[in-house]
């Protein structure tokens, strides 16, 4: 078995298990449990089929069999690169029967270069993906740049994946404490940081949202966050410790998210505010009175805007307002029976697998009382394993007393209800999508004509923000979008804003104030122009929410 560096206690698991918050269930062994007592029953759902529990079950031990074939052992990395199909929760699955380490992180919106660097870093034995997927697939050979990887036994796409009707020889995997679960939340310029989950870090999270929200084997749960988000696989989560049907976000060619909530009758929608928006419009445009069957709607991301609350509560639709991370889950939420206000205003009290408290945003050692901002810090069985091969970023993220600290802001109410105040990351979240002003900043800089440059979040009533772009140079917009794109950045994470500007606005050590920017934009005393990235090369999608 490979072996990973983690930060699992003995004794803290000992204290977790005596909870019940940590278990010996494996994601594979609750799938097999519920293709025990519920063989028939509808399990999994994408666009091209409807799988029940014993058909799913035999797709994962048919992928499991393959990949064992491969000779792969407990801990290699099997990684996924691929759209909303039922083949990667497949893949999932298989991995966890074996104890591999799945990787299901990895972006529509990374070009191939990037996923390769990616694929390098964690030494990926096995990649699913499929033709045409990526920011870049139409213009370059990948299966050139995958044949220049020593380490990858093989890459397969949904088609040449393995049927049903084989079975491994190995006994299924049983440690639930083992490192299953990779995925990347930093850019992909420099070292990346990628978090380590054990079934039982994810499950511990997953087992309050079930408890607290009522999940059971009659819910219909529609993920539409795509399956590289870690929104989806706390979905998963969900799925298999209730036993309720799952649904991705893949409907079939022609049918919009709306037709697909309708056709599928989900009852728990999980989400961002744009997907809650968007869905909104749709529904009034159309003059529906009700949005099919749902009866919750799970938003993270970003803040609930009040009107987007109250016309869910209007119809009898229960806002869930959510906040985490990829290092700790879902793990703060509001409760079935908060009042509007605290949906709208707080991400509530979350479950009894994490602990949040707040500290001093300039001294991350020392707490700050009720009702005052600073950092936001936290500490339970829902917290990752580390980071990686990265000890630094690992150590690094916790204060002396070993509270990981998020880089966000936020202040806890008189009921321990959480409120998002900002971030201390330089950070911009278009739609649930991350982006990274940094890379763009040392890519245009790139460019001779820009002396320097600084991106900022303009605020946007549906994505959240969008990037605006402000450069020191002689430039003009269309030639910087086109030179970003030359030097690798994704279509994806283009700016939508321009600005040229004779000086920016600094710190004493000479550090550009982007808040002051943001500020300033918001305020009118500058005027960022629209600007829209349109390279032949590139090929028309979906927005990446």
């Amino acid at each position: 078995m490979r072996r990973f560096l983690t930060l699992h206690d003995p004794g803290q698991a000992r204290a977790y298990y005596r909870d019940g918050l940590w278990k010996d269930d494996t994601f594979y062994g609750l799938m097999a449990k519920w293709a025990d007592v519920r063989p028939d029953a509808p399990a999994l759902r994408d666009g091209r089929t409807t799988l029940s529990w014993a058909e799913l079950k035999s797709r994962v031990d048919g992928v499991a069999a393959e990949f064992r074939e491969q000779g792969l052992v407990a801990g290699d990395r099997v990684s996924l690169w691929m759209s909303n199909r039922s083949e990667a929760i497949a893949v999932f699955l298989a991995c966890s029967r074996e104890g591999f380490a799945c990787n299901p992180s990895l972006h529509r919106t990374y070009t191939c270069g990037e996923v390769v660097d990616l694929l390098d870093f964690l030494k990926t034995s096995i990649l699913v993906t499929e033709p045409g997927w990526g920011a870049d697939r139409d213009k370059t050979d990948l299966s050139a740049q995958l044949a220049a990887l020593p380490f990858l036994r093989k890459a397969y796409t949904p088609e040449t994946l393995p049927g049903p009707g084989r079975i491994p020889e190995t006994h299924p995997f049983d440690n639930p404490d083992a490192v299953a679960y990779l995925a990347f939340t930093s850019g992909t310029t420099g070292t990346p940081k990628c978090v380590m989950h054990s079934t039982n870090t994810l499950l511990a999270n997953a087992r309050d949202l079930v408890t607290d929200w009522g999940c059971d084997n009659d819910t219909r749960l529609l993920s539409l966050s795509p399956l590289s988000h870690h929104i989806a696989w706390v979905a998963a989560g969900e799925w298999l410790v209730s036993g309720c049907q799952l649904i991705t976000d893949d409907p079939p060619e022609g049918v919009g998210r709306l037709d697909w909530i309708l056709e599928t009758g989900a009852t728990y929608v999980m989400g961002v505010p744009t997907h809650a928006m968007d869905i909104l419009a749709e529904q009034q445009a159309r003059k529906l009175d009700r949005i099919g069957d749902v009866k919750v709607f799970y938003m993270a991301g970003a803040p609930i805007p009040p009107v987007v609350a109250e016309a869910f509560l209007a119809q009898g639709i229960k806002p869930q307002n959510v906040y985490g991370m990829t290092e700790n889950s879902s793990h703060q939420y509001t409760q079935p029976d908060d009042d509007p206000q605290t949906i709208i205003t707080t991400c509530g009290r979350g479950g009894r697998a994490y602990r949040v408290k707040i500290f001093d945003a300039e001294d991350s050692d020392t707490e700050v009382p009720a009702g005052e901002t600073g950092q936001i810090g936290g500490k339970g069985a829902a917290l990752m394993l580390g980071y990686y091969g990265n000890q630094a970023a690992t150590e690094g993220s916790f204060n002396r007393d070993g509270w990981f600290l998020s880089g966000d802001l936020g202040s806890l109410d008189s009921h321990g209800n959480l409120r998002i105040e900002g971030r201390l990351k330089d950070l911009i979240i278009r739609g649930g999508h991350n982006i990274y002003p940094a890379q763009i900043e040392a890519l245009a800089v790139r460019h001779d004509a820009v002396e320097r440059a600084a991106a900022f979040p303009i605020a946007d009533e549906r994505l959240g923000e969008k990037v605006c772009l402000a450069v020191i140079g002689d430039i003009d917009p269309e030639a910087l979008l086109d030179h970003l794109f030359a030097e690798g950045l994704s279509k994806f994470d283009m700016p939508e804003y321009f600005i040229r500007m004779d000086s920016f606005p600094l710190t004493a050590s000479g550090k550009i104030l982007k808040r002051v920017l943001a500020e300033q934009a918001r305020q009118g005393a500058i005027d960022p122009a629209p600007i829209r990235f349109a390279a032949k090369t590139a090929t028309p999608g979906k927005e990446a929410v």
